[in-house]
């Protein structure tokens, strides 16, 4: 399988140059990211999730695991980019250069003491896995390479514990990170309740214990770890990094000269070139697979800087964001669109248009100007075309299944639809040149006992959620069709859906108040509405703008009219723990700090409402009594623009002063 690989990995190299090249050329101009841009390079090395012995390698990007709040404006706060994991603190890199300088130069096949730095590497199979030992199948695959589980203390357990294991304090240990630590909170958290042992206090070892600054939260571990791989420092130094991974500084004497030599073994393709004995080719690949393997060599030249990255200043082609400046956004007098009749029911921003819909209607195909409609008395649905419309197929297919009262299309082949019947439908469609092929039914999905009211799909996620008027959601999976999920403890019938594209929450509304659950249906948060009356939310959505942003929103439209816009913060909860004892009078200070110390304190997730849009307000300064339901929102392409549509049939739009 490894000399499989060498062979993919020399044919992706010669094939791809030009590949190469308009990547690099993207990530130097900030059109994509950081993380993009090191998935293509570990990709065309020939790195993959299919092999352990060759997994994706990152880096490690900061330094600082103890800070309560992390300053990604200081240096200080990331690692050196420019130095290997071996050489972050001068001890330790004269250290390994005396290594180096003392191991002599011999000759001749199967010499394991060549003169080297490191006679371990930063990636390998028994890395991988037990960074990810907590989730299957790597729970298994650690205990079949090691034989079972570690002593407790030598298990990844603690980030701070593991970034001073391979950047200061364990000469056997220089390995970098893998993706997941950029994306993926699950493989922190012992879900599966794997015994892996205790330490020698006792504790028990469970979910991975995180610095301060993520505050008890792998979600937000994962946002800030993300936010510090896309900051400006490193986007300005990344390169340095490259240099030494995949580039000039991984062989030969710039790689000496950067403490970055590891032993011949670890360059397996080389190896196994230069010798004919099965015994020593064997010999290497029982090296690599135990110990790592170094990526194959993209760049014999230093690697470009980053040219720029994108600020949160507007310019013509980046405008300011309308959730950066809430305070000054504004409405326009007159509507930007406005339908002849009825409510709005959906705002799509296309590349080069902006397509609103009536309620109860869907574009199916924005290339074909192809809609699907629903809601006649009869039960029926119809197919028109958005740009002269007439209905050119009328279909019967929906009327075993009750009224349908809500419908979503997340491809131009399939429709979703749901109602009275309580069962979700899931159809495929053909439509061609304003012509219906087939709506036929690929299967129904039951589980809800009273009427389905609202629907949300993400393709990116393969889910379904569907809302009832039996107070639950459920999450379905989209291509096996089968259950995965409830979403229980809504007080009322659920109102609004909406999934987050990027990073996988799901917010549902149920009357006034929002809910915000995981992929797995785990609860994140919910509004706190006990001490105010609020109206009913009709329609929901989520800012996307980058998923380590911290200033994205949720935005819902009301049915008093207003635009009410929250984001998710953190505040500081007193943990359950032993009651204060009443303080003597004779008792000091510092007594008293002790006894209160022992309580202990941690971190809650909560929905915060930080802005309430009212276009009556907004353009006269007195509120309206008979302001129309919000019916649906929209976020433009550039994310300046939030597009509000109401009961009347009007589109109104939000956006920031013009600096």
């Amino acid at each position: 399988m490894l000399i499989q690989g060498f062979l993919f990995c020399y044919y992706v190299r010669r094939k791809t140059p030009v590949v190469e090249k308009a990547a690099l050329v993207k990530w130097q101009k900030g059109e994509i990211s950081n993380f993009e841009y090191l998935m293509h390079l570990n990709t065309i090395a020939g790195r993959t999730y299919n092999d352990l012995m060759q997994y994706p390698v990152f880096p490690w990007v900061l330094a600082d695991y103890q800070s309560e709040t992390l300053d990604l404006s200081n240096p200080a706060t990331f690692r050196d980019l420019s130095k290997p994991m071996g050489a972050q603190t001068e001890k330790r890199k004269q250290m390994f250069i005396q290594r180096y300088e003392e191991i002599e130069t011999t000759e001749g096949e199967g010499n394991l003491s060549a003169r080297c730095h490191y006679c371990t590497h930063y990636s390998s199979a028994i890395i991988v896995a037990s960074f990810l030992v907590r989730m299957e199948p790597f729970s298994h695959t650690f205990l079949t390479l090691q034989g079972g589980f570690d002593i407790p203390e030598r298990m990844f357990h603690s980030i701070k514990k593991e970034w001073e294991s391979a950047s200061r304090d364990n000469t056997g240990d220089v390995r970098e990170l893998i993706p997941e630590f950029f994306y993926l909170s699950d493989f922190l958290l012992n879900s599966n309740h794997i015994q892996l042992g205790c330490m020698e206090d006792g504790t028990a070892l469970g979910d991975v214990e995180l610095p301060p600054w993520a505050k008890g939260d792998p979600q937000e571990f994962i946002r800030i770890h993300r936010e510090a791989l896309e900051s400006e420092y490193v986007s300005a130094h990344l390169h340095l990094w490259i240099d030494l991974i995949f580039g000039y500084r991984q062989e030969g004497l710039a790689a000496v000269e950067s403490v970055n030599t590891f032993h011949p073994y670890f360059y397996a393709k080389r190896g196994l070139q230069n010798t004919k004995d099965p015994l020593i080719k064997s010999t290497i690949l029982g090296y690599v697979s135990n110990f790592g393997q170094v990526p194959k060599q993209l760049f014999t030249k230093p690697h470009p800087p980053r040219s720029g990255t994108k600020k949160d200043g507007s310019s013509p082609t980046h405008p300011t964001p309308f959730f950066f400046k809430l305070d000054k956004l504004k409405t326009a007098k007159q509507p930007f669109r406005e339908l002849p009749r009825g409510p709005v029911g959906q705002i799509l921003c296309l590349q080069k248009d902006v397509v609103v819909l009536e309620r109860n209607r869907l574009l199916l195909s924005p290339l074909s100007c192809c809609f699907f409609s629903w809601g006649f008395p009869d039960n029926t649905c119809a197919f028109g075309n958005y740009g002269t419309e007439k209905t050119f197929a009328v279909c019967e297919s929906l009327c075993d299944w009750g009224e349908t009262l809500c419908a979503a299309c997340p491809n131009p082949t399939t429709i979703i639809t749901a109602g009275t019947s309580t069962v979700v439908c899931v159809w495929d469609v053909s439509v061609n040149k304003d012509k219906l092929t087939h709506m036929q039914l690929r299967q129904p999905l039951y589980g809800h006992t009273d009427s389905v009211t609202c629907l949300a799909v993400s393709e990116v996620h393969s889910i379904i959620v569907s809302g009832s008027r039996d107070l639950t959601c459920i999450l379905w999976d989209m291509e096996e069709l089968s259950y995965i999920t409830q979403l229980a403890g809504h007080p009322c019938s659920i109102s609004a859906l909406a999934i987050n594209e990027l990073i996988g929450e799901i917010v549902s509304c149920a009357g006034p108040q929002l809910y915000l659950w995981t992929m797995k249906g785990q609860l994140l948060t919910c509004t706190d509405i006990s001490c105010w009356p609020q109206p009913d939310v009709l329609c929901v959505c989520f800012t996307q703008r980058h998923e380590w942003d911290d200033k994205n929103v949720i935005v819902t439209g009301c049915a008093d009219g207003n635009i009410r816009i929250w984001k998710t913060e953190y505040t500081r909860t007193q943990l359950p723990g032993p009651p204060e004892e009443p303080v003597s009078p004779g008792q000091d200070g510092a007594e008293r700090d002790v006894s209160s110390s022992c309580q202990v304190k941690g971190w809650e997730r909560r929905l915060v409402l930080c802005q309430e849009l009212n276009r009556s307000l907004a353009l006269s300064q007195r509120r309206s009594k008979n302001s129309p339901a919000i019916t649906t929102l929209a976020i433009s392409r550039s994310h300046a623009t939030l597009l509000v549509g109401d009961a009347w049939g009007r589109v109104f739009t939000w956006s920031c002063d013009s600096v």
